[in-house]
């Protein structure tokens, strides 16, 4: 290769990797935006409870009161069951 010519592909690619600083700034800059709202949405979010999240409690609530009464109906059943009369 000639002298000029390596001196010249260098200066080819200067413009395209300005494209790439410019790019991370703009980005850098929208992260540094942000930030303070996706954590104020998460504090919010651990904060708060949904209708959904409070029906799938509620439902598992009852699921075990359900369960809980079933076993105690079982045990019940058995200590009958074993009674001489």
């Amino acid at each position: 290769m000639s002298s000029a010519m390596r001196h010249f592909l260098p200066m080819l690619a200067v413009p395209l990797l300005g494209g790439c600083i410019v790019g991370t700034v703009a980005k850098t800059a929208v992260d540094v935006a942000t930030l303070p709202v996706k954590a104020v949405s998460a504090g919010v979010d651990a904060a708060t409870t949904s209708q959904s999240e409070a029906d799938e409690k509620r439902g598992r609530e009852l699921r075990k009161a359900d369960e809980k009464r079933a076993r105690d109906e079982r045990e019940a059943a058995k200590k009958a069951a074993d009674r001489p009369f």
